[in-house]
């Protein structure tokens, strides 16, 4: 098994053009570009607390909907994920995170299964928080977890504070992450020999 575990991708569409380089064993220096400046603070999150290096630049159509260019920045994030770790040769594969940011708390837990699957139980926060609608976290963990092909559960367990809720997300997320992806042995972890 080779010990660097990267990949970079582009994905170009009629909706967007996305680009990512991902470092696994990274530093945890994160970057990224969007259009969207929430969007760019929680992908930062992401790639700072999984400890990934982790560049993502992305031009969309921002003038019909942010729709696309968050789902498709979490469809190119996912599949370099998934690129980089491989066959997951030795990885713990299982992990959770409790995370509090202020008033909020925030749960997850996932599995790098290879089966995608999501649960995102997060109470609705209907204001816009600067630019960005919160109802598209979803979409960016539904498209992350499917290109991955990871299972994936964030519940939100307490929290008033929009922006506190979804960054507590993507801490959570980004801590068991960097839990589940740490080479904890020299096989598959799986029964049936692969994921």
């Amino acid at each position: 098994m080779s010990n660097l575990r990267t990949a970079t991708l582009r994905r170009e569409t009629n909706e967007t053009t996305v680009e990512v380089t991902l470092v696994v064993d990274g530093g945890g220096n994160a970057s990224a570009a969007t259009g969207i400046p929430f969007f760019d603070h929680m992908l930062e999150q992401l790639g700072k607390h999984a400890g990934f290096d982790l560049n993502v630049a992305a031009t969309g159509d921002l003038e019909v909907d942010l729709h696309h260019t968050v789902e498709d920045v979490g469809i190119v994030v996912g599949s370099a994920l998934k690129e980089a770790l491989g066959a997951k040769t030795g990885v713990r594969r299982f992990a959770d995170a409790l995370v509090p940011l202020d008033e909020a708390l925030v749960q997850v837990a996932l599995d790098l299964s290879g089966r995608p699957f999501i649960t995102y139980a997060v109470d609705p926060v209907a204001e816009w928080i600067g630019t960005f609608d919160p109802q598209l976290c979803e979409e960016f963990w539904r498209a992350f977890a499917f290109a991955v092909g990871m299972t994936l559960h964030i519940r939100s367990l307490e929290g008033v504070n929009g922006h506190h809720v979804i960054e507590a997300s993507f801490k959570a997320v980004a801590r068991a992450l960097r839990d589940a992806v740490r080479i904890e042995g020299t096989g598959i972890p799986s029964t049936k020999g692969t994921l």
